[in-house]
Order: structure tokens, then sequence, then C-alpha cells
């Protein structure tokens, strides 16, 4: 996830394009870059770091033109450097991107077996040369140049693209990812969000899937795919500059709770063969038949989502399965070594109880695998592979997206292990390939039926007035929804401030059934599948003690509302991913209560959003 401007008109470029990437820099802040067009033909300038770095770069010697693109990077492919940051060029094509690039390494080799020379290691510039070939093979325009490139693209892109042999104008093309182009008098703006563009205009056209735009100065053309015209007039957003940064939600973190489904699909995509059953994981390599265990290490929510993974793990590949709190396993003598796959989860990549665990894990010969959202962060530089989630910056504190974009790498992990080892049948795995690949469907089912027009409005509003006031909650789950409750009760913990503990449903009679009383709501994970009968024997005990019951139930289970004050209905899944989809009414619970407090949602008290220090 990536900012992404442009500019096009009589004034010089550069001033908009940093202003514009300043207001995008939560996007991504590995490296920044800009390429403009002027008298003296293009100037290409970037930096590794943050924006300050590349506008201290630009200062001293500003490059010429009145028409240029800029890209402020959060790394997917290639590691943060300056030959890896935007923009890219290939010959008169100079090019900048945001998404992924499925099939690149195969468009790579063709490319390369014609003579094509890359200086970076990332997906993007394969974007440049294919542009830049297809001009050479004959495309008299620079858009018809970019729908013949596209149709050899398999991913997700917001492209921009510049060339010196037509310099008044730049076309831009979407895929799943944002693109927006502001429409000024006599000037054009281009971005992957709109608040880049609101100091200059409030009139904009938002690309749709599969659409083509050649921007100039004084006019925009669009065109879907298959390069038929389109004709669509521009929108006034009536936003102001906060509200537009987080897309007209009220807060960062109900933005990101709704992007899960995205990150979710961004996570799995290159890496899920649904058709071979299969599992691939990049930068890699390990003798699967010889691991003996797998230990995994993880800090606050990232160790929740462990906790689900050994579910993922041993369902799939029988291989013996530990989860260890990262900061007890070093002070604890931990038996692990040669023969251990250790998988650390970090969402930041920093955490310093996490990478002092994999110094251990290290240190005593076991294999490290990291799973985490920051490229070359200091965990992946310690570890033997990285399996990078695809979530983006996250922005608010209590973590959303990038747990389920855990849950994500985890079951890629799992199918991995399992079919090399024999223990998932091809057909087997073929299932539970199909089940994850239609995740983020049900999960935008699921978001918007829990909580419709939540851009606009705090969800639940009526459970927030109801359970705002209490001081305690239970939260209990069963199998993989156990560490959902614990999860459930950390984020309502987090930024409701409400006391609140999550457990294992079968352990209500061993001791948490003593608290249960009128005024302590207890909230029940019940969805169809395996232990939902003792799920319901639970239920019945907290109403024998006149607990108030919120259960999480499939949309399809009847007879739950008779046996429960409030009920947050999902979709039907494979019971083994239940907790992709049983995490977002209770994210959503969590929010709602915090709003209703009047808290501060995105940064609650005494909390971090890297936990750096031990």
């Amino acid at each position: 996830m990536c900012g992404i401007v442009g500019y096009v008109g009589p004034k010089p470029a550069v001033p908009f394009l940093i202003s514009g990437l300043s207001r995008l820099e939560y996007r991504g802040y590995d490296s920044a870059g800009v390429a403009v067009l002027g008298p003296h033909g293009l100037r290409v300038v970037r930096r590794r770091g943050k924006l300050a770095t590349l506008a201290a770069a630009l200062k001293s010697e500003p490059p010429e033109g009145s028409i240029g693109i800029g890209h402020t990077r959060w790394a997917t492919h290639g590691r943060p450097s300056e030959e890896n940051a935007h923009p890219h060029t290939a010959g008169g094509v100079t090019v900048v991107h945001n998404g992924i690039i499925e099939n690149h390494v195969r468009l790579r080799k063709e490319l390369e077996a014609i003579g094509r020379k890359f200086s970076s290691e990332t997906d993007t510039e394969i974007f440049a040369h294919l542009i830049d070939q297809a001009l050479l093979d004959g495309a008299q325009t620079l858009m018809v140049a970019v729908q013949r490139s596209l149709k050899r693209v398999e991913g997700t892109y917001a492209l921009v693209v510049l060339c010196d042999r037509m310099p008044d104008q730049i076309v831009v093309a979407k895929n799943a990812s944002p693109m927006v182009i502001g429409v000024g008098k006599g000037e054009m703006f281009i971005a992957s969000d709109v608040p880049a563009l609101l100091d200059q205009t409030r009139e904009v056209i938002y690309l749709e899937d599969g659409e083509v735009a050649e921007v100039r100065a004084d006019r925009v053309m669009l065109a879907d795919h298959g390069g038929r015209s389109i004709t669509r007039a521009p929108r006034t957003i009536t936003w102001n500059a906060a509200q537009a940064e987080k897309d007209g939600y009220p807060h960062f973190m109900l933005k990101e709770i709704f992007e899960q489904p995205r990150a979710v699909a961004d996570t799995l995509r290159g890496r899920l063969l649904p058709d071979e059953g299969d599992a691939v994981l990049e930068g890699f390599s390990v003798d699967v038949p010889s691991i003996k265990r797998v230990v995994l290490l993880a800090c606050g929510t990232s160790h929740y989502a462990s906790l689900v993974g050994k579910f993922f793990i041993e369902a799939m590949s029988r291989i013996p399965c530990e989860v260890d709190l990262a900061s007890e396993f070093r002070y604890r003598d931990p038996v692990v070594g040669p023969g251990d796959l250790t998988i650390a989860i970090s969402q930041s990549g920093e955490t310093a109880d996490t990478l002092a665990a994999v110094k251990e894990a290290k240190s005593r010969g076991a294999t490290v695998l990291s799973i985490c959202n920051v490229v070359d962060a200091s965990i992946p530089r310690l570890s033997d592979g990285t399996l990078y989630t695809h979530a983006g910056p996250e922005i608010g504190v209590a973590s959303t997206k990038c747990f389920t974009a855990q849950l994500a790498a985890l079951s890629l992990v799992a199918l991995h292990l399992g079919r090399r080892r024999g223990t998932l049948s091809a057909d087997a795995g073929r299932q539970y390939a199909s089940d994850l690949a239609a995740l983020p469907e049900k999960m935008t089912h699921c978001l918007a039926t829990l909580a419709p027009g939540a851009e606009s409005r705090a969800p639940f509003p009526v459970l927030a007035a109801r359970y705002k006031t209490v001081r305690d909650f239970l939260f209990l789950g069963r199998g993989a929804n156990y560490p959902i409750a614990l999860e459930g009760a950390l984020k309502l913990k987090e930024i409701s401030y409400i006391h609140a503990e999550g457990y294992a449903a079968g352990e209500m009679k061993h001791g948490p059934i003593a608290l249960i009383d009128d005024g302590v709501p207890v909230v029940v994970i019940a969805p169809l599948g395996p232990g939902y009968e003792k799920v319901l024997s639970n239920l019945a005990e907290v109403r024998a003690r006149n607990g108030h019951v919120l259960a999480v139930a499939t949309d399809s289970d009847v007879d739950i509302a008779r046996q429960a004050e409030d009920v947050l209905r999902i979709p039907a899944v494979a019971p083994l991913l239940q907790p992709f989809l049983t995490v977002l009414p209770l994210q959503l619970l969590a929010y709602a209560v915090a709003v209703g407090k009047g808290n501060d949602v995105d940064q609650p008290r005494n909390l971090a959003k890297s936990v750096t220090v031990e």
C-alpha cells in the first residue's frame, strides 16, 4: 500500500508532488521518489527512508518541469533501497505503481530473454519495460501501449506512467488499488488517495477497475479495458482533510477493520495455488520432512494469532506445535534447537521481546521463519526467511487488519507444510485453498451486514449504549475460537478500558462461573460446527445465573436467538477458518463501546503501536 501523486499543468510540478506525498506518507515510508519532465528532459530523484530525505535532496536542486509523478513506498517486492524506490524507468518510460504483479517472475524472464536489463528487485519495473517495448513494437499512443501491457499482467495495480516522447500527458490505470484524478483549472492532479488533492481541488474523478485514463492539463480521456471511451463527470468532495485521510471513516481503526478483506486477499495473492491445492512461500527454503516441531513466538495480538496458527499447522501438517510468549521465552532456558522451525510473528518487525526470542532460538540452532508487515525490519533481517503480510500501514494502535493478515500467512504456512509432508492430500489441499480464497468475499459480506454505513456513524449504537457502563466482560470460545475470545477481550480492554477476560468455554465451570451475574455480560462465540452443542451448554449455564449473553453465531442458526439477548451473525465457513470471521464482530463491538464512552480510539492511553523496549 503505497502513496502515488502526479501533476500536469502550467506550474512547477515538484511543490505539489512533495506536498501531496506528505499527505500520503502514512501509506508508506520505506523510500520515496519523483520523476519530472522538463526542458532538460527527464529527471528522477529517489531516496531511501522517509519523505524528508527526498525533500531535502530536491530543495537544493529541484527538477524543472510542469509534469511529474511521485511515490512513497511501502515495500512488497524488494528490500527498501534507493534502487528499489519508485519511479522506475525503462527506455523513455517512467512508472510508479501501487499493488502486486502476481506473474512477475514469468514476465521478468520473458523480458530478460529479449534483452531487457533490470536495475531493481521490484515487480513494478516490469511495467516500465512492457510499456516501452509496446511503444517500440508499434503502439501509436502511450495509452494504447499501457493497455496492451496490462493484458499481460496478472495482479493489482494503481499505475501512473510518463513518457519522454509524449511530454504533455500522464496515463493512469487501476485494478483493485485506488486511483483518483483531481480536476483543476487548466491543470490536473493525480493521487492514490483524496487527501493529497484537497488543498488544490475538490472536483475529482474516481477510476474504476479495468479503466485507463489519458490525463492532460486541459482534459481527461477515460477508456475501459477494451479501449471503449467512457464519459464520467467529476464529483465534488465535501470532506475535510482529516476525514479524507480516513476515507470518510471517523477513525483509522474503523477504516482498518473494513480493510481486512483486502489485507487478507493481498497476503494470499500470488502465494495461494487453489488449482494445485498448495501454497508457495517465497524466499524460504527448508527441508520440511526434517522438521520435528514448530514453535510460535509472539506478543499481544500476534500471540493470539499464533494460538490460532497452532490449530492450522497441527491440523494440516500433523507437526507438533507449541506457542510461547516471546516476552517469557528466553527467561526459562527453553528447549529448542536443530530440527525446530521457529515462527516469529510481529507486525512491526521491531518488537523487542520477539526480537530477543528470535536471537535466543537462533543461538540454539533453530531455523527461524518470521511473519512481518514491514519489509527489512530487524526481525526479518535476523530470520532465515520471511513471509510478509501485505496489510499496508496500520495506524490505529489496536491491531485489526494485521491480525487477520497474520492468520492468512499462518494458513499458507500450514498448507505448505501439510502438502510437503504428505499429511494433506491434493484433494484436501484444493478444498482448503478454495475455502481460503473465498474468505475475503465472506469477510466483506460479514462487515457490510454487521455495520452498514459504518463510514458515517459508529456501528452497533444500541450495543454501545447498553454496554459502555459495565465494568467487566467475559468472552468464551472453543477450539480455534478460544484465541478469538482472548483477542476480543484484549480489544475491549485496549480501547474501552473495560476489564475483560477470555476463557476456553470448557473452563468456565472451573472458576470463572463464580463471576457471572446480571452485571457481567458474557460474549459466547458459538458458530455452527464441532463443539457447537458444548458451547450451547455453556451458554445455558450463563443464563441460569442471570448472565447477559451476546452470541456470535452463524447466520443460518435459527435457534441461537432464543438463548441470547444479542446475536451478531457471520457467514458459514469451514470450522478451521472461522476465526477470520468471528473476530470481526468482536472488533466492531470493542470499537462501538469505546466510541460510546468518548475514548480516543486510535491512540488509547498508555499504549504504543510498536513495543520496542522490554
